[in-house]
């Protein structure tokens, strides 16, 4: 029985906690121009070790294995669906670089994704939504653009609560379209 609930959540890639139907979100997807923000796919544990480095993983919370395996089935997710892309950006944390790098193979660091969770990043929370608004107002494009990064920095860009690993997608104008949660 166990086996058969495990397979069920592995082949489960995602329920949408929108009005709109998976169709519908992937057809929006599909048409492109959207703001798709990601929180980083599973790490074990909340937050950081307290001395933890930026550019060293090994003193930070990392992806575990199902971390990995969300990660590539967030990238199947839009290969198979061809949704197009114009840029991966992420937090400069391993597990968002992690994630990124397991979905998408390409991505560039964007410093205003990074978490503010932690009492030393607090003083840069309003900086940086502050950049990440303002680089979201001058981006123009016909494809996606995808964000990786932190619940802290979903939360305050859509006001929506997410899960390790799951999307949500936003017009050009900050709308809420819907969201997909993988399992």
């Amino acid at each position: 029985m166990a086996k058969k609930i495990l397979i069920f959540i592995i082949f489960s890639l995602f329920i949408s906690s929108s009005s709109f139907s998976e169709t519908e979100i992937i057809k929006e997807l599909q048409k492109g121009g959207k703001i798709v923000l990601i929180r980083h796919a599973l790490a074990p544990g909340g937050g950081d070790p307290p001395d933890f480095k930026l550019d060293e993983c090994a003193t930070q919370r990392n992806l575990d294995s199902e971390g990995i395996n969300q990660s590539k089935r967030i990238g199947l997710f839009f290969s198979k669906n061809q949704i197009p892309i114009d840029k991966v950006l992420s937090s400069e944390w391993c597990r968002c670089k992690d994630t990124a790098r397991f979905a998408f193979k390409n991505f560039d660091t964007f410093n205003a994704l990074n978490s503010f969770f932690d009492e030393r990043f607090k003083k840069n929370k309003t900086r940086q939504i502050q950049d990440l608004k303002d680089f979201l107002k001058k981006w123009d494009s016909k494809k996606n653009l995808v964000l990786i990064t932190h619940y802290v920095v979903i939360l305050e860009i859509s006001n929506k609560t997410v899960s390790s690993g799951e999307i949500v997608i936003l017009d050009k104008n900050l709308n809420f379209i819907g969201s997909i949660n993988y399992i």
